[in-house]
Order: structure tokens, then sequence, then C-alpha cells
């Protein structure tokens, strides 16, 4: 959708860009996400503590959203982290300014929900490859939509983020590097 200038002048004065150092946490477990964010440079990665193991469920890179729906939208604990798994510049929103917006801007409302709606869209279809696809077919999906992770994360939570234990994809890859 495009925008007006004052629609796109109100939004840069809303907006507040944040560098976080790597490691910085965003949302811990139990707490209520008051912001949202937007990679500008970095990763923030997702990931759930069970049984004191970090299970990791996604990670958000340049020009993605990172928002913890139930808990930004609903207003309940988060049930899972955010931090930055390097340096990162973030854009910052809250509640407060995006009621705003809506409120002085109307369009803005619905081209938020079309970005909620691309989001989820996503997030459906990675949550789907972990009924239908094999870890091996997750890693070379991954490989070839996000070649870019495996400059950045280190590899014990890219096996993680595929659902295996580093040993299983130490074996993945030697597999793929035999064929």
């Amino acid at each position: 959708m495009p925008l007006s200038q004052e629609e796109i002048e109100a939004i840069v004065e809303t907006m507040t860009i944040k560098q976080y150092k790597k490691g910085t946490v965003l949302l811990k477990e139990g707490q209520i996400s008051t912001e949202a964010y937007f990679v500008l440079e970095g990763c923030v990665r997702q990931y759930y503590l069970v049984d004191g193991d970090e299970k990791t469920a996604n990670f958000f890179t340049e020009e993605q959203w990172v928002i913890s729906m139930q808990s930004f939208g609903e207003q309940k604990p988060s049930n899972h982290y955010l931090d930055c798994c390097m340096d990162c510049s973030l854009v910052v929103g809250n509640r407060d300014k995006e009621e705003y917006l809506y409120k002085r801007f109307p369009k803005l409302e619905t081209v938020s929900r079309k970005v909620m709606e691309k989001v989820f869209a996503e997030q459906q279809e990675r949550m789907s490859t972990y009924t239908t696809d094999t870890p091996e077919q997750r890693y070379l999906k991954i490989l070839k939509s996000r070649p870019d992770l495996f400059q950045k994360i280190p590899q014990y939570q890219i096996a993680s983020y595929i659902g295996v234990k580093p040993e299983s994809l130490s074996r993945i890859r030697k597999r793929l590097l035999s064929k």
C-alpha cells in the first residue's frame, strides 16, 4: 500500500532505533511484551527453555518483524525468550505509538494487519515443516532459503532450530557432503 508523505513522516517521528549488544535479552519467559521490533541489522533468536535446554524456535534477521504475538497482542506473560544473538540495530515500537498512528491514520491499521498476516503465514509454513519434513529436509530448506544464518549462528543453535542434537546435525551435514 502506498503511503502519503504525511503518513511516512508520522511513522518516522514515532520510530525509535536502538542498538543492542550480542547477548541482550529483549524478552524473558514470564514477562509481558511491551515492544515490537523490526530488524535493521543483526539477528534476534526466539527460544524456549525446556527442562533446562534451549529450544530455538526462530531467527529474525534483516527486514523481519520480531513480535511476541500472544504476549504483545494479548498482554499475557511470554512463554519464550527473545535475545540478540549478535549485535543488532532494531526499530522499536510500542502499543501507545501504534495506537496513536492508527487513530491518526486508519489506513495504517490495514497495513499493520497485512504485515501480521504475512508474519503469521511464514510462522505457519515453518511449523508445518515439523510435521511434514525430516530434519534433513528442514536443514536443506534453511540452507536454501536462509543461507545467511549459517554465517551468523552457531551450529548448535541451527541444530536446535531444525529439531535435532548437534551430533545429528553433524551426521546430516556429513551425509550430504558425501552425496
